[in-house]
């Protein structure tokens, strides 16, 4: 039979990263191609301990529906939190989502009709392609420098183009690593605040920060802007749990597709995690969250000197999980796949990460979800790799 799927669903891909993971299930891979968290990171006794105190104290308020907005204690400890950076967040700004993956899909849902002019850093998140994809709207992107976005492609594009949303993530990119400065997020804010654009900035790595000092999201300085967050880094990402912030007016909407999507997040798991926030030092958790991928990234950007040829470049960063690599000029890093696999070691081919004209000699290094031994031996193999190639 020849279905008749809608016609969206033939411009949109499967996910590249998930259909390279695929390849990468032999146990003799090292893989730095997922975004996984490392799982020594995860609360496991804790989490467990929440568990049964919840269900022994009360179970069958916990099993049973729940609000569309979320647990209102959750809520609060998030807007608390905010307000340790700076941001004066009200609770009803906060609703709580399937992982920020879900903020994607609701922002997709109630602003972007076919054609609507989207911006997209470059590179930007490969999910982020796939769920604003679904509504057809009209990519635009502007390039990422060292600092942050190139804000004079972004106000010449504004001045030219009808663009309704710009989505950004704002530290430790993904999929390059890269933070916007304090001075690069105020001359985003400026240019902004003179234009209908709306703001989706998405911040999932904003508490892994290992090194350097913390900036507040640009919701600080621009507030009727759109903001994500996530537990999937800090706690677990199976429990699929993140939240959107928005003005009163973007939430009313929100709330309405939320509603039409899965009515509201997991209840139980919202009460499991919020129990454990309150019987835990979660700081001191994120800590030590910090303390293990600072040593990891070290490793790599050290392997990386050690094993790369000196003309791969590759960024820095100061926290989150990934790092970019650019190889030389004329490089393919899909080509270069190939041999990595015969190698057996796997990464993610940068083109995936482009909306336009990808760079086809980048790809994209995950530090976060192996050992340091594995990463050693890891960039031995992919120097080995690009050598055969040559």
């Amino acid at each position: 039979m020849d279905y008749p799927f809608a016609r969206r669903m033939y411009k949109i891909p499967r996910s590249f990263v998930r259909e390279i993971l695929k390849v990468t299930e032999d146990p003799d891979v090292i893989s730095f191609a997922g975004g996984l968290p490392n799982p020594l990171s995860f609360p496991v006794e804790e989490v467990k301990k929440a568990t049964s105190k919840v269900l022994d104290e009360e179970g069958e308020q916990v099993l049973q529906y729940s609000t569309t907005e979320g647990y209102t204690p959750l809520r609060e400890f998030i807007a608390r939190r905010y307000s340790h950076q700076g941001l004066d967040v009200d609770i009803d700004d906060i609703m709580i989502t399937n992982g920020s993956q879900q903020c994607l899909d609701l922002v997709g849902k109630i602003f972007l009709n076919p054609d609507d002019g989207v911006v997209m850093e470059r590179p930007t998140y490969l999910a982020a392609i796939q769920a604003f994809g679904l509504s057809e709207p009209e990519f635009h992107s502007v390039p990422l420098l060292e600092d942050g976005v190139d804000t004079a492609a972004l106000d010449k594009l504004l001045k030219t183009e009808d663009i309704k949303l710009f989505y950004a993530v704002t530290s430790f990119q993904n999929p390059t690593g890269i933070t916007y400065s304090q001075k690069k997020r105020k001359e985003v804010a400026d240019i902004l605040k003179d234009h209908e654009t709306i703001l989706v900035e998405d911040n999932p790595y904003g508490d892994i920060r290992f090194m350097g000092e913390d900036i507040p999201p640009i919701k600080s300085q621009l507030p009727d802007s759109v903001l994500f967050g996530t537990f999937s880094k800090i706690v677990s990402p199976g429990m699929r749990m993140g939240w959107i912030v928005a003005p009163p007016e973007v939430m009313d909407k929100l709330i309405t597709a939320k509603q039409a999507s899965d009515l509201h997040s997991n209840y139980f798991t919202q009460r499991v995690v919020y129990q454990y926030l309150q019987d835990n030092d979660v700081d001191g958790h994120i800590q030590n969250i910090r303390k293990l991928y600072k040593s990891q990234r070290d490793q790599m950007v050290k392997s990386i000197k050690e094993f790369l040829p000196r003309e791969v470049k590759h960024t820095e960063p100061e926290g989150g999980m990934f790092l970019w690599i650019t190889l030389p000029e004329g490089m393919s890093s899909l080509k270069l796949f190939e041999y990595a696999m015969e190698e057996k070691v796997a990464f993610v081919p940068g083109d995936a990460f482009y909306t336009d004209n990808p760079e086809p000699n980048t790809l994209r290094l995950n530090f976060s979800n192996c050992c340091e031994e594995d990463i050693v031996e890891g960039m031995q193999r992919l120097g080995d790799a690009i050598k055969k190639m040559k």
